[in-house]
């Protein structure tokens, strides 16, 4: 396993290594549908009409299109990404009212604020990092939205036939993510009944 500050990104910087920034399998999601399903509940929880949002972890700007084929009129989208191969794909796409940014958040906080965005969103961000560093980047992300904060992660309250995770995917405590939303806000929602067994969970945090 690798051993450096930034160990959450060695996993995906493998697979741009193998893959390429423009293949699927860079994204290190299971399948596509899986992928697909995550962006549906952001989608139904958030009202992204008219809004400025930032993707943290955006990849290949999955969510982008997955917005633009559902014709859902965001203000503008900031995808930020560690991963330069990757982010040039993304931009090579020219989705419309998009734009993408290579640069690792979690070592550089004020990428967060870029373009002061009103939703921020992070989707699969969380699956390679440790509780720390998952506290602290969702700390950052916090304060640098005006509005919202959403996120999704493999949760720790999965019934025991929930498919067992190996690293380089990491499941997080529920619990702990929830005393930390609610720690900033009372408007906090929930949902972990989109996969079966519970596999996944996904907690939106908008300010007072």
């Amino acid at each position: 396993m690798p051993d450096s500050r930034d160990d959450y990104l060695q996993p995906y910087r493998q697979a741009e290594g193998a893959f390429g920034g423009q293949a699927f399998d860079v994204t290190l999601w299971a399948s596509e549908t899986s992928q697909q399903k995550r962006f549906e509940v952001f989608a139904a929880m958030l009202n992204l009409t008219g809004k400025r949002l930032l993707d943290a972890g955006c990849g290949r700007g999955d969510f982008a299109a997955y917005l633009a084929r559902r014709r859902i009129r965001f203000a503008s989208f900031i995808g930020v990404d560690a991963l330069e191969q990757v982010i040039a794909f993304a931009n090579q796409r020219r989705l419309r009212r998009c734009r993408f940014v290579a640069g690792d958040f979690v070592e550089n906080p004020s990428l967060l604020a870029t373009d002061a965005p009103e939703i921020i969103t992070l989707s699969g961000t969380l699956n390679t990092m440790d509780p720390d560093t998952t506290r602290g980047l969702l700390d950052g992300a916090w304060r640098a939205t005006s509005q919202v904060l959403a996120f999704n992660f493999l949760a720790d309250t999965a019934g025991p036939l929930a498919p067992r995770q190996e690293w380089p995917a990491k499941r997080l405590n529920t619990r702990a993510l929830l005393d930390f939303a609610f720690e900033r806000t009372w408007n906090v929602r929930f949902r972990q009944d989109y996969f079966r067994h519970g596999h996944d969970a996904t907690i939106v945090m908008t300010k007072p």
